[in-house]
């Protein structure tokens, strides 16, 4: 699944250097306003234990774990929904993401830049968070003003429902509430995905701190963004995007012994993926013989021939029947064999709602 998470905040955050590592791509983090101009895409990879034990069983000609995109977009400023700065630009490429990390400047440092030349992180903020609700009221009040008169005449129910859902996203919207903030039903949802709104978008904030804080875990700042995110059922992760770049420079080993020197137990590199991960509600099913282990993402709730699709589109379009073992009996066991003799592998059918360490073998004719 082709899923995205979009790294957004003010100039002069820290998100090229947070991206920097998350990628160990080398590119442009200049201390000035948009030092990025075009979206940089990145592919991550989720970590997961589980593949080393795959791997010892199965011993498969290749290992390939899932992967979600990061996407760095532009640094964001004042008046952006009218078009400042990179405005417009900007919006665009937020749209296309499925969960926006927002970074959050959460540090003093008189040698880098601030845009407003104060560090007040629920200011920074407020000030993205106002410009992506007037860009979302702005596309609803349009939307709500081609078919309005015409929904009220014909008392056409596809319209009408649209039209007052469409009148309470912008009853929100001019109260500024985040429209993540309010509860929509599945039929609601399945409207206004069409719309590619920002403020519907699942967030996490992003505390960006210097190495001292890093190591003890937040200060001042970080406690205003705890408290922000707190009305909205927002993640908080406080990490330093400097460690991390150092750390993207390290072997896995030199990295674990760098983090104990320091005294953190986990990068926040890998808390982030985590916290991504699982704010896209997004879990992991695997594949697995001598040519290849892989892990898969899926979205929770799906049914066993959706997941066949990921991996094939044959393998829905022509499911029969998925062969599954869970991974906490495989290494229970120790092997697919022993399983199989224990009496823990099944068939599931069509209305089987995959389980996250699910191993499959899906059985389709086409």
């Amino acid at each position: 699944m082709a899923l995205k998470a979009g790294i957004v905040g003010l100039p002069n955050v820290g998100k090229s250097t947070l991206f920097n590592a998350i990628t160990k791509k080398n590119i442009l983090a200049a201390n000035y306003p948009f030092a990025t101009i075009d979206p940089n895409i990145g592919v991550v990879v989720v970590p997961d234990s589980r593949l080393e034990l795959l791997e010892q069983i199965y011993q498969p000609e290749e290992v390939l774990p899932t992967t979600y995109e990061f996407t760095d977009i532009a640094g964001l400023v004042k008046g952006a929904s009218q078009g400042e700065g990179l405005g417009n630009k900007f919006l665009s490429h937020i749209r296309e993401v499925d969960a926006i990390v927002e970074v959050v400047r959460c540090f003093n440092d008189p040698e880098i830049i601030h845009v407003t030349n104060k560090i007040d992180p629920i200011e920074d903020i407020e000030v993205i968070n106002v410009e992506l609700i007037l860009s979302d009221l702005e596309m609803i009040e349009n939307r709500i003003n081609r078919i309005g008169k015409k929904a009220q005449m014909t008392k056409d129910k596809a319209e009408l429902f649209e039209y007052e859902l469409l009148l309470k996203c912008s009853e929100s919207l001019k109260n500024n509430i985040p429209l993540r903030r309010l509860d929509f039903s599945p039929e609601e949802l399945f409207v206004l995905k069409s719309f590619h709104l920002i403020t519907i978008k699942p967030i996490i904030y992003l505390a960006n701190v210097d190495e001292e804080t890093a190591i003890v875990g937040g200060n001042e700042y970080t406690k205003l963004v705890e408290e922000y995110a707190s009305h909205e059922n927002a993640s908080v992760i406080v990490m330093s995007a400097k460690i991390e770049s150092e750390l993207s420079e390290l072997s896995d080993d030199d990295k674990q012994k760098f983090l104990a020197d320091i005294g953190i137990k986990n990068s926040g590199l890998d808390r982030l993926i985590f916290a991504t991960y699982n704010l896209l509600g997004l879990e992991t099913f695997f594949t697995a013989g001598k040519v290849e282990v892989r892990a898969w993402t899926y979205v929770k709730g799906m049914k066993a021939p959706e997941c066949a699709g990921i991996v094939h589109t044959d393998f829905q379009r022509g499911f029969i029947k998925a062969e599954i073992m869970s991974f906490s009996d495989l290494e229970k066991y120790g092997s697919e064999l022993k399983v199989k003799e224990a009496g823990r592998m099944r068939l599931e059918g069509k209305e089987y709602l995959m389980q996250d360490g699910d191993i499959c073998y899906f059985r389709f004719n086409v």
